[in-house]
């Protein structure tokens, strides 16, 4: 891709007042955070410089329906990471987490009728919990793909595992013994140290995978809860649907997160991802163009930051890499990644290799 829209993103972003910056920046809500201050301590890390550092003030933290900042709650994970030398801060934060912790809208979710709906309940509401996270179901067979993305700028491990972490969670609060997924799958290598991973999921992992996500049976998803009152659910909705959001609708950031689910498994086209956000073709369309955007620069760069990811594992064959990309063929895949990163993909794979890069699955 060009620089020169990039440059132009972030000059418009620098010249913007620090009021306007803090309307369009994506907001979380604080509870994105909870157990951020228990897991430090227990790690010996000191967190109110990293507080400082991320601009977050610690009062912002105490009441989880406070809004900060998606980059800043990255920004805090990453750092609290590196400092304690902990590759697994933010599964250890997901470790506590009660279904209560999704704030008001967790009564709708605990009343649904199935753990799909649930799981429904959470996509249709995340603006309201934090929207950066895209999810997507996907039956395969006898099995359904959890499909999550932490959608922003800069990828973050420590993110992507939390809200993995978090969404596992809330499947086994709904589901109990039941809830016995076949794996958890990462596209981020092994850590050294396995031992919460294998503590808070306690089934096979996958790393240098192709997605983030879960992969469980259809028939656990599809079992009923023996908990849910429809009553409870209609009055929950109702009080839900009043909620504002915690930030201003993004068309951007909508598709982005649409694009980086639905690519991989080929339904990524201007039709499929305006259906999937439950738009018309023409409404999607015209909102891209008033944000100055459109769906082949959006499918370009989603396009580019899976390319590394793929490339880059040695798991896959560059034909396969082809086709999670959208491209028909390897010809075609190799003229546009030499285009846009100055290198054929071969050379850009030979380049990267490297120890740690060989996928494994790793058992409970």
């Amino acid at each position: 891709m060009p620089l020169a829209p990039i440059i132009t993103r972030r000059n418009q972003w620098q010249t913007m007042t620090a009021k306007e910056q803090r309307r369009t920046e994506r907001l979380i809500r604080a509870g994105a955070l909870t157990n951020f201050f228990e897991v430090a301590h227990g790690l010996g890390l000191n967190p109110l410089p990293l507080l400082r550092k991320a601009k977050l003030d610690r009062t912002l933290l105490t009441d989880p329906d406070q809004r900060i900042p998606i980059r800043a709650g990255i920004a805090l994970l990453e750092a609290a990471a590196e400092e304690s030398a902990c590759e697994t801060f933010g599964l250890r934060m997901a470790e506590s987490r009660q279904l209560a912790d999704f704030g008001v809208i967790s009564l709708l979710i605990s009343q649904q009728p199935t753990l799909r709906e649930a799981l429904a309940t959470t996509i249709r509401y995340r603006h309201l919990v934090n929207d950066s996270v895209a999810m997507v179901l996907e039956d395969a067979g006898q099995a359904v793909i959890i499909r999550q993305e932490v959608v922003t700028d800069v990828p973050s491990r420590q993110a992507t595992e939390l809200a993995i972490g978090v969404v596992f969670r809330m499947c086994n609060a709904l589901l109990g013994a039941q809830w016995r997924p076949l794996s958890v799958n990462f596209t981020t290598a092994a850590p050294r140290d396995l031992q919460v991973h294998r503590r808070l999921f306690g089934c096979p992992l996958e790393f240098n995978s192709e997605f983030n996500g879960i992969v469980c049976r259809k028939a656990d998803l599809d079992s009923p809860n023996p908990n849910a009152d429809p009553a409870m659910a209609r009055h929950a909705q109702r009080f839900v649907d009043t909620l504002p959001r915690l930030s201003e609708p993004s068309i951007r950031q909508d598709v982005r997160g649409a694009i980086y689910l639905m690519l991989p498994i080929g339904r990524a086209t201007s039709e499929s991802v305006a259906r999937g956000l439950g738009l018309s073709l023409r409404t999607m369309q015209r909102e891209l163009d008033e944000a100055g955007e459109s769906f082949t620069s959006l499918l370009n760069d989603v396009r580019r930051e899976l390319a590394t990811r793929y490339v880059e594992n040695p798991k896959y064959s560059l034909l396969q890499v082809s086709v999670l990309l959208g491209y028909g063929s390897p010809s075609s895949f190799t003229r546009w990644f030499s285009a846009q990163f100055g290198m054929a993909p071969a050379a850009w794979r030979a380049g990267k290799a490297g120890p740690g890069t060989q996928h494994t699955p790793v058992p409970a």
